[in-house]
């Protein structure tokens, strides 16, 4: 069976079916007298806030001082990990009786294609009542689902009938519903390209839609103002496509506030490098691609990656890597601003392979000295280094994850705790522990 889904691009038969205030949602079930109420889940920073906390201004990622400050009411609970994975698992394998090509980017968001399964369940809008009453029914959990042509248009519509909405955009009227959202309204665009655009006069999609796509590329850059440009007019060729097994591994850390000292940085980025060499370990896994991923203050997202000439698994390696590169994003796009989270993935994985002896794992040009040690297999770091690691991982396993730990990636205040981090990635990424 293939694992590109069927759609022709011609029917609105792509479905974005989105949880609402997915954690809050969950608490809610096991404390009804929470409903109705401004509440937040998280720690030392808000990672979920329910409807009424938002009208409030209170959001994700935000400190919870500053949460209560705005609602002085607000309810914080702590999260239910295991419980927000059970009900996940839930809700999207109900969504797999309806359709096998299911695209589920996050533990509260995925994508369906129904193109094929008219005739067993209907139209696109049958299906996403059937399956918001299913959800409903079987877990309690409130669903928004966007039906549309593309990909893009049907998450532009689930964001358009929250909260428990369903909102169906034909063919016919599509531009007709895009062009009058405001710019912010497009997938991507965030506080600092809705700054740039806004500085040229542009509000609506229509307005972003009848500008030349020229002037966009001078003032975005040619990639970004091409894109945009293109989904202005619900151009987007992407696919529904499954995951049939983790393509990579990764993991991420979000702050509760703007950081720019490269101490805390590298703090962060040692304890994500700590928990995705761990997952790699555990499968038996290594990967020659390495991406970092910066979000600044604005919320405005970068990465840089590069590839190996051999893969790696090792905390260190990973660590020294990334920090490289997150060294690379700020120098070329920080422009001043904060960072508010950091993730590592790795790419192009493989079993773990056999200890190749004295391999660069990059062109020693680019390297800096005191770390191209480290970032070589072989050498004798790495193999201090691997050890150390198969001790950590031992250590783990016998006594838990929180028995032993670099020093240097012992949580702080201020950040999201990992569980959420990882809850917030790529359903690929997470599950390939």
């Amino acid at each position: 069976m293939e694992d590109k889904a069927p759609s022709d691009g011609t029917a609105a038969s792509i479905l974005h079916a989105d949880l609402d205030a997915f954690y809050v949602s969950v608490e809610r079930l096991k404390r009804p007298e929470l409903v109705g109420k401004p509440v937040a889940v998280g720690g030392g920073v808000i990672v979920s806030a329910s409807y009424e906390a938002r009208a409030f201004g209170v959001d994700a990622p935000m400190g919870i001082r500053q949460a209560r400050e705005l609602c002085p009411r607000l309810v914080v609970v702590g999260g239910s990990f295991d419980d927000y994975i059970r009900l996940s698992d839930e809700v999207f394998e109900i969504c797999r009786r309806y359709t096998p090509f299911i695209e589920q980017i996050s533990i509260d968001e995925a994508f369906l294609d129904v193109a094929g399964a008219g005739h067993l369940f209907g139209s696109a809008r049958d299906i996403a009542v059937a399956v918001r009453a299913d959800v409903r029914a079987e877990t309690g959990l409130p669903i928004s689902i966007g039906v549309a042509r593309t990909k893009f248009l049907a998450k532009v519509a689930s964001q358009n009938c929250k909260p428990d909405g369903l909102l169906v955009v034909h063919p016919g009227r599509e531009l007709e519903f895009l062009h009058p959202l405001p710019v912010r309204a497009i997938w991507g665009v965030g506080a600092k390209t809705a700054a740039v655009l806004h500085d040229m006069g542009i509000e609506t999609v229509a307005e972003l839609a009848a500008t030349d796509r020229a002037v966009l590329k001078s003032r975005l850059g040619p990639a970004a103002g091409a894109h945009l440009h293109a989904l202005a007019w619900n151009r987007d060729q992407r696919h529904v496509e499954r995951h049939r097994s983790a393509g990579s591994v990764g993991a991420q850390r979000t702050f509760g506030r703007d950081v720019k000292n490269r101490d805390e940085h590298r703090t962060i980025l040692m304890s994500v490098a700590d928990r995705v060499g761990g997952r790699l370990r555990k499968k038996l896994r290594a990967g020659r691609t390495v991406t970092a991923r910066v979000r600044f203050s604005d919320f405005q997202s970068v990465t840089r990656s590069t590839t190996l000439s051999a893969p790696v698994a090792s905390t260190e390696a990973l660590f020294r890597v990334a920090d490289h590169l997150v060294e690379q994003a700020l120098a070329e796009a920080a422009e001043g601003r904060g960072v508010r989270l950091l993730g590592i993935s790795v790419s192009k994985l493989v079993h773990s392979p056999h200890l190749q002896l004295e391999l660069p794992l990059m062109d020693r040009r680019s390297l800096r000295n005191d770390v191209e040690d480290v970032w070589r297999s072989g050498s004798g770091a790495a193999l201090a280094r691997d050890r150390l690691d198969a001790a950590v991982d031992e250590l783990r396993t016998k006594f838990g994850k929180s028995a032993v730990g670099a020093a240097s990636a012992i949580r702080r205040g201020g950040v999201v705790p990992d569980e959420f981090g990882d809850l917030a990635i790529p359903v690929s990424e997470r599950r390939s522990d």
